[in-house]
């Protein structure tokens, strides 16, 4: 049981299980006591409220990292578009409003700290060490790669790393985010934790 979760949580749009949601706030209440979450890739905000949760109960605070443009498979034409997502004056996928509309119904604006960038921009003079990081942002390998080597130097030892999507078998999902879990497991810089569903948690040595 999951202390002040929204009635309404399971109608919030994500991607998220519920598994996979309860391990995310556990190992954010452990990490938090330590220094603040990142998450990479927030999307509407499903998961960011888990996260939030947890940190709030230690004073602590999530950066909420998205661009809010979309991932490649939220564009039009893609599976996972979704047109009430999309801005057609602007004609872009614009998430944001939606995202901050949950964090205010949550009672989170003074726990979780948008930070409305791409992965490389909001790194670039990143200064603050990160008790946990999720990466739950763009499925491609680029993006997956380029979200691992911006973050994993800012994660403190003791700090998990938490993955997003892995899927072994390529017919169930797409591969980047598994690829990324293998080679930090590769580096002797993790330990695994386990995998809860589709999420891969791993203790930074």
């Amino acid at each position: 049981m999951i202390p002040d979760l929204p009635a309404d949580i399971d109608q919030i749009k994500g991607f998220l299980a519920a598994d996979e949601a309860q391990a995310l706030f556990e190992q954010a209440l452990r990490a938090s006591t330590m220094g603040p979450v990142l998450e990479i890739g927030s999307y509407c905000g499903k998961s960011t409220i888990y996260l939030g949760l947890a940190c709030r109960t230690n004073n602590s605070t999530v950066f909420a990292l998205d661009h809010h443009r979309g991932s490649e498979e939220h564009q039009q034409g893609e599976f996972f578009h979704d047109p009430d997502l999309y801005d057609a004056g602007e004609g872009v996928m614009d998430t944001f409003r939606e995202f901050r509309r949950n964090m205010r119904r949550a009672g989170l604006d003074e726990v979780v700290v948008p930070v409305v960038a791409g992965s490389e921009a909001a790194a670039r003079h990143w200064q603050t060490p990160l008790a946990m990081v999720f990466i739950d942002g763009g499925h491609s390998l680029e993006a997956a790669l380029t979200d691992y080597r911006c973050w994993m130097p800012h994660l403190m030892r003791g700090g998990v790393l938490a993955i997003h999507d892995l899927f072994d078998d390529p017919h169930k999902g797409g591969q980047a985010p598994y690829a990324v879990y293998r080679m930090a497991l590769a580096s002797g810089l993790f330990e695994s934790l386990g995998q809860v569903n589709s999420l891969g948690l791993l203790l930074r040595l």
